[in-house]
Order: C-alpha cells, then sequence, then structure tokens
C-alpha cells in the first residue's frame, strides 16, 4: 500500500490545470494504485491526482460504498441544490458550507481506456463535482461568497499562525 503525501494550500500544483491523461501504461498503473490506496484512508472521500503532486486528469473516490477512479474525468450533466458542509484534504482544518448541485455525472475511461461513468447523488455528487474542479486548478473555497468565504478565509489564516 503507498499512501502519497498531500499538496497543500499555497502549493503550485494545486491551482494548474491538469493535463489529459495520453500515456496509458505502466506510471499510469501506478499512480492509479497511488490514488486509491492514498483515498482509502479514514475520513477522505475523493482525491484529484494534483492533491499527491501529479499534474494529470485522474480522481479517486470513495464514498458511501462507491469506490473508484476516473481518468479524464468530464463533468457532463448536474441537477438539482445540494447545500451542505465541504471540507478538502488539500486545505486541512477549515470546512464551509457550499451549494453544490444535487445530482452529478462524470465521465472518463479506466486505465485501460475502457468507458466508465460516475453518477451519484448527494455526497457522491458533491465529490464528483469537487475532484472535477481540482483538475482545472480550483479549490472549493474559490467559489464561496459572503460570510461563507469570510469565515473560510479567517478559520483558513488563524489555522496558518
Amino acid at each position: 500500500m503507498t499512501v502519497r503525501d498531500l499538496r497543500l494550500i499555497g502549493d503550485p500544483v494545486l491551482r494548474t490545470p491538469c493535463a489529459p491523461v495520453t500515456a496509458f501504461d505502466e506510471a499510469l498503473a501506478a499512480l492509479v494504485t497511488d490514488l486509491m490506496d492514498t483515498v482509502s484512508l479514514p475520513g477522505r472521500a475523493g482525491l484529484a491526482a494534483n492533491q499527491i503532486g501529479v499534474s494529470l486528469a485522474a480522481f479517486s473516490y470513495d464514498v458511501d460504498g462507491a469506490r473508484g477512479y476516473v481518468v479524464n474525468p468530464r463533468l457532463v450533466a448536474t441537477d438539482g441544490e445540494y447545500d451542505g458542509q465541504e471540507a478538502c484534504l488539500s486545505v486541512p482544518g477549515v470546512s464551509a458550507p457550499r451549494l453544490r448541485a444535487a445530482y452529478a455525472r462524470v465521465e472518463g475511461v479506466d486505465a485501460k481506456r475502457r468507458p466508465v461513468v460516475v453518477e451519484g447523488a448527494g455526497e457522491l455528487a458533491r465529490c464528483l463535482q469537487h475532484e472535477t474542479d481540482h483538475l482545472r486548478g480550483e479549490l472549493y473555497i474559490d467559489a464561496l461568497t459572503g460570510e461563507r468565504r469570510r469565515a473560510a478565509l479567517r478559520e483558513l489564516r488563524e489555522r496558518q499562525l
């Protein structure tokens, strides 16, 4: 089992859009294994490749019994609204209420280029949206507004002191 170290807010790799995977080789298989091993720790729901320092479009998820990974994911459908607490492994100790779609569908491929479709509601939908955001170089706190944003940034500053 290989659990990789996490990149934290302030690391430029988290703000750089990830490149599409073009080489479906042993290096990709190793990355997928690392993503799955690293997300399997308790308290983790999803993990994008850039969170472990690899700027490639892939993420893993482990939410409410749904477990897997997607390479070159595209968020292709969302519906409804779902408001609730959100947090991020790369922004430790900070959480905030965040409005997301209640349903999300992601399409991509696996490590052997076979089509993959992951869809879900509630927390799985939140995870799919959160991880695809990461692959575009975005953090969940970026879309917070008003008092939610002020509170999250205040909490972040206090944790970094």
